[in-house]
């Protein structure tokens, strides 16, 4: 049960950091793109969660990690990444 409160709670906050994401993504014109390479990527999504894994120190000096957290757990469950593939590819996302 506490499980699968903490898990809501991490899918909501990730749907917020995505809607941030899609935004920023469409400001650059590279939406579709990155839906399409997240797509590609395939089995080899999991070598790039772990690189973020092990890269967060040095890719922020932020104390708050939160989109790096979200960005591996989206490249480690294909489940996830396929949402958020789809997510992009909404209209008005």
């Amino acid at each position: 049960m506490l499980l699968d409160l903490c898990y809501t709670v991490s899918m909501d906050t990730d749907q917020n950091i995505w809607r941030v994401w899609a935004r920023f993504l469409h400001q650059w014109g590279v939406k579709e793109w990155v839906a399409s390479f997240l797509e590609a990527a395939g089995p080899l999504a999991i070598l790039g969660a772990q690189a973020v894994y092990v890269g967060q120190p040095f890719l922020t000096r932020s104390p708050d990690r939160s989109n790096l957290a979200a960005l591996a757990r989206l490249l480690e469950e294909p489940e996830q990444m396929q949402a958020f593939v789809n997510f992009l590819r909404e209209p008005d996302s």
